[in-house]
C-alpha cells in the first residue's frame, strides 16, 4: 500500500516523492503549517533553479552537486541509418551524488 500523494513507478516497488510529499514531510517533522511548509519546499526549490538557470553550481553537503555544463555541436549517428547528424551545441544538468548518499542508496533499506 502506498503512502497518500505517493505513486508507484514503472519499476517494481519504486516511488515518486512530488512537491507536496517534501511539503507533507517539513509539516510533520518541522511543525510549520502546511501553508508554510509547501511555502519553503517552493522558496528552496525556486532557489535551487534559479542558481542553475544562472549556471551556477549547487553543491547540497552530505546529498550532491547539481552543475549545469555546455555540450558543445558534434556529429552523431542515425542508429537505424547510420547517416551522420549534426548534434546542435546544448546546456545540460548534472547531478553527482556525494559519498553519503552513494553510501546510503546502496546499502537500500537496510539500517
Amino acid at each position: 500500500m502506498l503512502a497518500p500523494g505517493m505513486t508507484r513507478g514503472a519499476d517494481m516497488g519504486e516511488h515518486t516523492v512530488t512537491r507536496l510529499d517534501l511539503s507533507e514531510a517539513v509539516f510533520r517533522e518541522v511543525g510549520l503549517s502546511r501553508n508554510d511548509s509547501a511555502q519553503l519546499v517552493e522558496t528552496v526549490l525556486r532557489h535551487v533553479s534559479d542558481a542553475l538557470v544562472r549556471g551556477e553550481t549547487v553543491k547540497i553537503s552530505s546529498f550532491g552537486t547539481f552543475s549545469v555544463r555546455d555540450k558543445s555541436q558534434r556529429i552523431g549517428r542515425n542508429p537505424k541509418t547510420g547517416e551522420e547528424v549534426p548534434i546542435a551545441p546544448r546546456r545540460v544538468l548534472s547531478f553527482r551524488p556525494s559519498h553519503l548518499m552513494k553510501e546510503r542508496v546502496a546499502a537500500g533499506n537496510r539500517p
